[in-house]
């Protein structure tokens, strides 16, 4: 077989390779007009071969890379490939695609760069089905894998689309405005503003003022009229925290906006009507102060119409990872930084927390460790010396034991959940053999339900 055979085999042969495999291959010259494309790459983009190959390739993908960080021309110049970088095109039909793209340069036979490859990935399945998950996890602001908190996820809908009084019960820390204004951005009112009015906060003149507005000339000083939070509410929500600190005096008024939806600012002769979804809060035992008589029983059974109870963080650890990733995420916005996640042993002391102020507690720790971090992980040397202090190695490595294995389990049951409790198959969603499963439910006293 003669040179010029063997090289117009190999061609033949790298041609069936590129339109066989599922990756999309285009390459370009030093003018980025495209040179190449291939069977994928037509598939992705909805773009024939015969009308991509020509023209500058920026014409054709609409990446969201090509005019700030294209990695075409980034690897021209650099002569170094990229590998996996994420972004997106748009397609002939105007849809957005994420894809993973790799990229490497052409050389003639002396060496010299004459263009470059493009190989790119549709990432739109593991984008669906990251969206999907996600959406099991998280509703609004909120964020849980655990099934306490799964139980609230699924009738906060119902919740919200109800025009009820709403109560939330939760210790200090464990989120009642973020469920407040999850509830408010799903209901029928999510156009109108949401209002927050801390009861504990203000002294009870303050407070009635604050709420019901005034009046000009109602008391010294009123020069001219000030609208309360229920006016400035209107069409929206009204979110009153720490519910359980308002006197009995104001007890009496707050009764009768709920029962008669009117009020009257302070100084006016007039009703007012109360436009508003009222979501009450406390951290306090509000049924107790009622047999101590402390708080209205008509009142209570006014804001007892929806009750939803949170529970503290330390009855939901297996969300602490994912907390993490979300004020990680949240802060990295805030200060312009790039880091990447929390290592495994801080990750195992904040398991072992008790988090007496639950996530508010968390988010600042994590706030205080990004700030004093100045890599791309958060390490133990960065979490405050409360929780470090006590930390030997010997009882480290039994927390990252710990939150490994709590970590299996819950990857474990998702599974089984996925699955209809059918082991076997949930054995192969994980990768493992059906023995293995059977030994990792054993060791970590995971019960599988019956199957329906």
């Amino acid at each position: 077989m003669s040179k010029r055979d063997r090289k117009r085999k190999v061609s033949t042969l790298t041609e069936a390779i590129l339109e066989s495999i599922s990756d999309g291959v285009f390459t370009v010259d030093l003018d980025w007009h495209i040179t190449s494309f291939n069977r994928a790459a037509e598939e992705i983009t909805g773009i024939l071969r015969e009308e991509a190959i020509g023209r500058r390739c920026s014409e054709v993908f609409r990446s969201s890379m090509c005019e700030s960080d294209c990695p075409l021309k980034r690897t021209i110049e650099t002569g170094k490939p990229i590998i996996g970088k994420s972004c997106y095109i748009i397609d002939s039909e105007g849809d957005r695609i994420p894809i993973s793209v790799s990229t490497a340069v052409l050389r003639d036979s002396s060496g010299n760069i004459v263009g470059a490859a493009e190989t790119f990935r549709d990432l739109s399945e593991i984008e669906a089905l990251r969206n999907e998950l996600e959406g099991r996890f998280r509703i609004g602001d909120l964020v849980s894998h655990s099934p306490l908190m799964q139980r609230i996820f699924e009738i906060l809908p119902a919740i919200a689309a109800s025009p009820s009084t709403v109560l939330i019960l939760g210790e200090t820390g464990t989120g009642k405005e973020v469920v407040a204004r999850t509830i408010h951005s799903l209901s029928p009112r999510s156009k109108g503003p949401f209002v927050t009015v801390n009861c504990g906060a203000l002294p009870d003149t303050l407070l009635e003022s604050e709420l019901f507005g005034y009046k000009a000339g109602a008391f010294t000083g009123a020069n001219k009229d000030k609208p309360g939070r229920f006016a400035l509410a209107k069409g929206g929500t009204l979110f009153l925290d720490e519910i359980a600190e308002v006197s009995p005096a104001l007890q009496v008024r707050l009764l009768r906006v709920l029962q008669d939806r009117i009020y009257e600012p302070l100084g006016s002769t007039r009703p007012e009507v109360a436009d508003v979804r009222i979501i009450v809060a406390t951290n306090k035992d509000l049924a107790e102060l009622v047999r101590k008589g402390a708080f209205r029983e008509d009142l209570y059974y006014r804001i007892n119409v929806v009750r939803i109870e949170l529970p503290p963080l330390r009855r939901r650890k297996e969300d602490i990872p994912l907390l993490v990733n979300q004020f990680i995420g949240r802060f990295n916005r805030l200060h312009n930084k790039k880091i990447r996640g929390i290592s495994p042993e801080a990750l195992s002391l904040l398991m072992a927390h008790e988090w007496q102020g639950n996530v508010r507690e968390l988010e600042n720790v994590i706030e205080r460790s990004f700030i004093l971090c100045s890599g791309d992980t958060i390490e133990i040397a960065h979490l405050p010396e409360e929780l470090t202090m006590h930390a030997t190695s010997q009882s480290r490595r039994a927390h990252i034991k710990a939150t490994h294995d709590m970590l299996e389990a819950e990857t474990i049951r998702l599974a089984l959940e996925r699955n209809n409790y059918n082991r076997t198959a949930a054995a192969r969603d994980l990768g493992i053999h059906k023995s293995t499963l059977f030994r990792k439910l054993k060791r970590l006293g995971i019960d599988v339900p019956r199957r329906p």
